[in-house]
């Protein structure tokens, strides 16, 4: 009795911390393919709108809806993706930070596959608020149509509002996005029960043979609706990218007991209503509920797509920052808005370019109507290439033969081609908006890419090996450097060559420190380093020693409490008698780089906009000496 009694704390907090995690995960995680009702189903009966829709057709859809939502979202990123992790991180990125490292001959194909879903997955992150805002306050249309020249302003001011606030951080808010995302989903379940009863035949739509036979008769137009049959399935990246935040296990709970039943029911139940009163097909989600529950409705349906915005920019905060350390841009500036929790970060620049784009969109399409056509691509085609990075991942991670690989993915691969497909037919009516989007994105980390590799082949001509450089620097002879007190701190991204910043101390200033320290700082393809494996040093001469820091893609690179530990271990140094010594190059344009000259100058620009590597790696800024010169790329 004892024993079983001194475990119950522990089990009781434990089932307390799981519930928090799993209440957290439907605010954070399921925001956004929580929102998708308010327009999924509206725009795939748009096409049939005009002749009247059969009750065949929309037994169909929801049939297409539901099944979307098992194979997909349950089979492929609950089930499956979900165990597909690197160190408990999920994630594009992720995933491709850990097949560079178990497969880096297949690196270069890897490497297009990453960027490109990356592209498209910042796409997603301009459009999603754009469309769920906007979707969300045209319900106040049907409240009362003096509503109606009003609806874009409020959308505009609710976006303006939601990115200003990014910079304080969404630690307090985010304690809230839970319990409003649970109420939402309850009332969407509720209303779905509520309507069944309108057409009791609308349950066939269980049966697949509804959404094959659909696709079977529809021709054209049946395969051109899978576009938006898809919109039911927008998020679950999302999903999988937030793996890390919340764990598998919550996650997959909160799918299976809430949100999954909540989404099934609520579009079985606009079906019921469709088919009971056909003129519901306008608006088929707020014309579930009775007039006096629209205003409140909306307003809840308001809160869930600002929550569900709020997910996406913070999953593009997370996702850039990730880019940054793996070497596809430039280091951009990174605010940590949590003294606790280093995932809570704000980056201005993206959240600027992210506000702008946003806007450009709505300002643009003018209805969430409108800006539904354009939705889907940048989905599809970032599930597509996670679905490819999946399959190496379980060849080279879980050992899988190729043939059970391509037996468990080839089916999901082709389903998600076709859904690609039937977005495809949407460019020309602005599906071509995520398209240069990530066109746009894709140059520019391949820009950056490509600038960065080309610079470190010029600057590795002049380089001096550290061994010879030493030597000749610690020889007595009349030309030796004078030795001055205190530390150096040299940072080099090549160790074993002398850095340019040394050089050019001994060749203009003509002396040496008493201690001299080669740092460089290493990004690991894991998310997290342990403190313990942060460093090693070497000591390579009286006067010289080699640092080396390393980071996980997820981890703050703050070097200064990094130093701090390793003076805790047994690196002596005295901050105050400590210099740090940065080389900061100029960059000149050069017509015979090996790039054009656009991509050149556009490289420049990206470097120009670098932040500070002072402030990057939270160094002491009064401790600081910067040695310029300028380079031709």
């Amino acid at each position: 009795m004892t024993a079983s009694m001194d475990h119950t704390p522990a089990q009781a907090n434990n089932l307390r911390q799981f519930l928090v995690l799993t209440l957290g995960s439907v605010g954070v995680v399921y925001g956004d393919i929580g929102t998708s009702p308010l327009y999924a189903f509206r725009e795939a009966l748009r096409p049939f709108a005009a002749g009247g829709v059969e009750r065949g057709e929309v037994i169909g859809l929801i049939s297409l809806m539901l099944w979307a939502l098992t194979i997909i979202v349950t089979c492929k990123y609950v089930l499956f993706l979900l165990r597909a992790d690197n160190d408990g991180e999920g994630g594009m990125l992720a995933l491709l930070a850990l097949l560079m490292k178990k497969a880096p001959r297949q690196t270069t194909i890897m490497l297009m596959a990453g960027i490109l879903g990356a592209a498209l997955f910042i796409g997603d992150a301009m459009i999603t608020p754009a469309l769920s805002v906007l979707s969300a306050v045209e319900g106040l249309k049907l409240v009362t149509p003096a509503f109606q020249d009003y609806v874009l302003p409020l959308a505009v001011a609710i976006i303006v509002l939601l990115f200003a606030i990014q910079s304080r951080g969404t630690g307090a808010v985010s304690n809230l996005f839970g319990p409003i995302t649970l109420v939402w989903f309850l009332a969407m379940g509720a209303a779905g029960i509520a309507h069944i009863g309108d057409d009791l035949g609308i349950l066939a739509a269980v049966n697949p043979v509804h959404a094959v036979t659909f696709l079977w008769n529809g021709g054209l137009v049946g395969f051109i609706v899978l576009g938006a049959v898809f919109l039911t399935v927008t998020g679950a990246e999302a999903l999988y990218a937030d793996l890390g935040h919340f764990g598998r296990q919550p996650i997959q709970a909160a799918w299976f007991a809430i949100v999954f039943p909540a989404l099934a029911l609520n579009y079985v139940g606009q079906g019921a209503l469709v088919l009971s009163h056909p003129e519901a097909i306008s608006d088929p989600f707020f014309l579930m509920f009775p007039s006096w529950a629209l205003l409140p409705i909306v307003i809840l349906a308001t809160a869930a797509t600002i929550i569900a915005s709020q997910a996406v920019i913070t999953g593009a905060f997370s996702l850039v920052r990730q880019a940054i350390h793996l070497g596809f841009l430039p280091r951009f500036e990174i605010c940590y808005t949590s003294e606790t929790q280093t995932g809570q970060i704000y980056l201005p620049l993206v959240n600027t370019a992210l506000l702008i784009g946003v806007l450009a969109l709505m300002f643009v399409f003018g209805s969430s109507e409108s800006l539904a056509t354009a939705y889907g691509v940048s989905v599809t085609g970032a599930m597509v290439v996670t679905t490819i990075l999946a399959f190496e991942f379980v060849r080279h991670q879980w050992n899988w033969p190729i043939w059970i690989a391509t037996a468990v993915l080839l089916p999901l691969f082709l389903l998600e081609l076709t859904f690609l497909g039937a977005n495809l037919f949407k460019i020309h009516d602005g599906g071509y908006v995520p398209i240069l989007f990530a066109g746009l994105v894709m140059t520019l980390m391949w820009t950056w890419r490509k600038g960065v590799r080309i610079l470190r082949e010029k600057t590795a001509r002049q380089d001096v090996p550290l061994d010879t450089f030493i030597a000749a620097v610690e020889r007595k002879s009349e030309h030796a450097p004078v030795v001055v007190p205190g530390t150096a701190i040299f940072l080099t991204a090549t160790p074993d060559m002398t850095p340019a910043v040394l050089l050019h101390n001994i060749k203009h200033n003509h002396v040496l420190h008493e201690h001299n320290v080669i740092l460089t700082i290493k990004t690991a393809r894991i998310p997290y380093v342990q403190e313990q494996d942060r460093y090693t040093l070497t000591k390579l001469s009286d006067r010289f020693s080699k640092l080396e820091l390393r980071f996980g893609f997820m981890d703050d690179q703050n070097v200064s409490r990094a130093l701090a530990r390793c003076r805790k271990e047994g690196f002596k140094f005295e901050i105050m008698t400590t210099s740090f010594y940065l080389g900061r190059r100029k960059l000149v344009a050069d017509p015979l780089s090996g790039m054009p000259k656009w991509q050149d100058k556009l490289f420049i620009a990206m470097a120009d906009s670098a932040i500070d590597p002072t402030d990057y790696f939270h160094l002491p800024a009064n401790r600081v000496v910067e040695l310029g010169e300028q380079v031709i790329v």
